[in-house]
C-alpha cells in the first residue's frame, strides 16, 4: 500500500492469494458480467421474439420459455462474482455504522466466512446435479427437451466462480487482520 492510500473494510489490500490468480479472477469476473448483459438482451429479444411470433403471426413456441429461463439463470450466476467483487449485494449498514472499525472488519470476515461456506457447499451440490444429469441423461419435460446438465453446469460454473471470490476475499481479510490495520 503506498502513501496516502487508505484501507476500507471493503477492500483490504493484498491477501493471501497470489496476485495474479486475483487478476485472473477480476478479468473472469468482468467477462462474466459482458457475458450476463448480453443474455439479459437475448433473454428480453427471445421473449419479444415469442410474443410477436405467438400473438401476431400465430406460429408456437415451445422453446422460448426455456430458452429465456436458462439464460436468465446464467445472468443470476454468471455476474454473482462480480456483484460480490464490488460488494455491490444488499447490505444491511446499520449494524456496521454502530461498530469500530476493527470489530466491522471482524464482522465482515466473518460474514465472508459463513458465505463461502455456505456457496462452496451449494457449487459442490450442483456439480453433483450436473453429472447426475448429464449421466442420466436427464431432460426438461417439454416437447423441445434440451438436456438439464446445461442448465445446471451455469448454475454450477457462477457458483463456483461465486466461492472462488469469496475465499479470495477471506484470504485478504485474513492478511489483512494479521497484520493488523
Amino acid at each position: 500500500m503506498t502513501t496516502g492510500e487508505v484501507a476500507s473494510p471493503a477492500r483490504p489490500p493484498g491477501g493471501l492469494a497470489p496476485g495474479w490468480l486475483r487478476a485472473l479472477l477480476q478479468r473472469i469476473n468482468a467477462l462474466m458480467l459482458l457475458l450476463s448483459m448480453l443474455a439479459m438482451v437475448a433473454a428480453c429479444a427471445v421473449l419479444t421474439a415469442s410474443v410477436v411470433l405467438r400473438y401476431f403471426l400465430h406460429a408456437p413456441t415451445d422453446w422460448q420459455d426455456e430458452v429465456a429461463v436458462f439464460l436468465l439463470v446464467f445472468v443470476t450466476f454468471g455476474s454473482g462474482a462480480w456483484v460480490q467483487e464490488q460488494r455491490g449485494h444488499i447490505g444491511i449498514e446499520a449494524v456496521g455504522a454502530l461498530l469500530s472499525a476493527r470489530v466491522n472488519r471482524v464482522r465482515a470476515l466473518l460474514c465472508d466466512c459463513v458465505s463461502l461456506a455456505f456457496c462452496g457447499f451449494f457449487a459442490w451440490k450442483s456439480w453433483t446435479l450436473v453429472h447426475e444429469a448429464w449421466a442420466e441423461g436427464m431432460t426438461t419435460s417439454s416437447t423441445w427437451a434440451p438436456p438439464l446438465w446445461f442448465p445446471y453446469g451455469l448454475m454450477a460454473a457462477g457458483m463456483s466462480l461465486l466461492a472462488l471470490q469469496l475465499l479470495m476475499q477471506v484470504l485478504a481479510g485474513v492478511r489483512w487482520r494479521k497484520h493488523g490495520a
